[in-house]
């Protein structure tokens, strides 16, 4: 008995069990700032939106904010609206974030900005300080965001 279970499961993993083939969508707005690199805003795979990460650039300058950390979160922040917008989402869709800052000084004043638009039932996130950020940002976001928790 274990020996046929476990040769079906060797066969459905081999053939796919019948899994059907999931949409790759490309999301792009332009109420955030165009992609600085070989990478797309955000890519919608089924119900899952997984968005690049956001820094504190205005889209209409394409320069990034002054103001310190504050200015740069909320613009990042900002950002990420925009494009969730696009794919028809909101942040209450947001169900995991990664936060990369240059100072983990920053982290509290970060934080308070971060609480704003997150805070009601934020998401699992991650905080790290990393040696350097495209264009000497403070701060960089990146989510992931899934459209319908019932699939």
């Amino acid at each position: 008995m274990i020996k046929r279970a476990s040769l079906i499961a060797f066969a459905c993993l081999l053939v796919g069990c019948g899994q059907q083939k999931v949409d790759r969508e490309i999301i792009s707005t332009e109420g955030a700032p165009a992609s600085i690199g070989p990478y797309s805003q955000a890519v919608k795979v089924g119900n899952t939106l997984y968005l690049s990460g956001q820094i504190g650039i205005d889209p209409a300058t394409g320069k990034l904010v002054e103001g310190g950390i504050e200015a740069q979160t909320h613009q990042a922040l900002r950002n990420i609206g925009a494009v969730l917008s696009a794919a028809g989402l909101t942040f209450d869709h947001v169900v995991q974030a990664q936060v990369y800052l240059a100072d983990l000084d920053h982290y509290e004043a970060m934080n308070a900005v971060y609480e704003a638009y997150l805070g009601d039932e934020p998401p699992a996130r991650a905080a790290v300080e990393v040696s350097r950020i495209p264009r000497d940002a403070l701060v960089e976001i990146m989510v992931v965001a899934v459209l319908d928790f019932s699939q």
